[in-house]
């Protein structure tokens, strides 16, 4: 027996890794707590996901248990022990702005639900992989200061400068730069498993993802940019563009091709790895761009309006240069367009509308 155990495994990526697993017969033990209601409200829940999964799967071992509870948490890992083949960690609190809310609820979630992880993972299950859902915001708001130009429906890196072709790199600094909270307890994970990896030998890497997005997830304002998007479209509700001319570029990257990345990774871990991992030039859109895309996927404009007010720490423009994990696995490749995922994400938005 082949264990993968998945923390927020009702969530997008964690779903998305169950479902994975589950396909390639491994026995998936799912941690999720449904900590997505209390951050972001009740039509954030992904208690439809959990019970999606546990209906489909049967090699699905649901458990509601928080990742902060290391008793708990131990228990679990002690039971499957070094059957356990990989973990993929996808549990976070994934807001700047809900982070300013409850610092400690977001650092105890991020940074010591992750702690809590790698230590049963390293008592436990020692040869296992260990997959980390960092996220870009460990960079802060360095990617402010390159040079940008605006064109027409985006702003663009200056011709010429070494991001402007591929995107951003891991040479790039996470010092003196305004991170927010959210940023900064990512950080502090990203650098524990970073530290697990190179001091204890653990088979784990970070994956700084752009933006994670897909079909099963439960976009909500705060988090979930084509998600919540998708929602809106599809329900005609409001959307608020915040700051830069609606012109800020976000690299996209399917649930699939992101947990197919982190197969690659379990095949051949190499321990104390990072990653920058998103859509890079494959996918990436401006806002203003978002919009046109899911109009012309539902056939009718969308309700939205446009405020000055940017969200702190916000980047301007991201593209992700994957080349380093290309590198190490070349393999692997992006096949899911931005157009696709547009389409699959109004498709079940609509349909979530009809269940209601």
């Amino acid at each position: 027996m082949s264990v993968v155990v998945v923390t927020g495994s009702s969530g997008l990526i964690g779903s998305e890794a169950v479902a994975f697993f589950c396909d390639k017969g491994f026995d998936v033990v799912g941690l999720d707590n449904d900590m997505r209601a209390y951050f972001f409200g009740r039509e954030a829940s992904t208690a439809w996901n959990r019970e999606r999964l546990k209906a489909k799967y049967r090699k699905f071992a649901d458990h509601e248990i928080d990742i902060r509870d290391t008793s708990a948490v131990d228990t679990l890992f002690a039971r499957h022990g070094k059957a356990i083949t990989a973990v993929i960690h996808t549990a976070a609190q994934p807001s700047h702005d809900w982070a300013a809310r409850e610092p400690l609820t977001d650092f105890s979630v991020n940074a010591t639900g992750t702690l809590a992880l790698l230590e049963a993972t390293r008592k436990h299950a020692p040869e296992a992989a260990f997959v980390f859902t960092s996220t870009n915001k460990v960079y802060g708001d360095q990617p402010n200061v390159l040079p940008l130009v605006e064109q027409e429906t985006r702003w663009e890196v200056a011709a010429g400068h070494r991001y402007a072709s591929a995107g951003i790199d891991e040479s790039m600094s996470i010092d003196n730069t305004l991170h927010s909270l959210f940023g900064a307890s990512k950080v502090a994970a990203d650098i524990l498993v970073q530290e697990y990896g190179r001091y204890f030998g653990l088979r784990s890497a970070c994956f700084r993802g752009g933006c994670l997005t897909g079909p099963h997830h439960a976009g909500a304002k705060l988090h979930g940019f084509l998600a919540y998007l998708g929602k809106c479209a599809v329900t005609g509700e409001p959307y608020t563009v915040l700051g830069y001319k609606g012109k800020q570029v976000r690299d996209n990257i399917h649930s699939a091709d992101l947990v197919d990345a982190f197969w690659h990774f379990i095949q051949a871990p190499r321990p104390g790895e990072v990653y920058n991992m998103g859509g890079g030039r494959f996918a990436n859109c401006s806002m203003l761009e978002a919009i046109r895309l899911f109009e012309q996927a539902t056939g009718r404009p969308m309700n939205w309006s446009y405020s000055e007010d940017s969200r702190t720490g916000d980047h301007i423009w991201w593209i992700s240069d994957t080349g380093k994990f290309e590198k190490h696995y070349p393999a692997w490749q992006r096949r899911i367009s931005l157009e696709a995922t547009v389409a699959e994400i109004v498709d079940a938005a609509s349909q979530r509308q009809v269940n209601r």
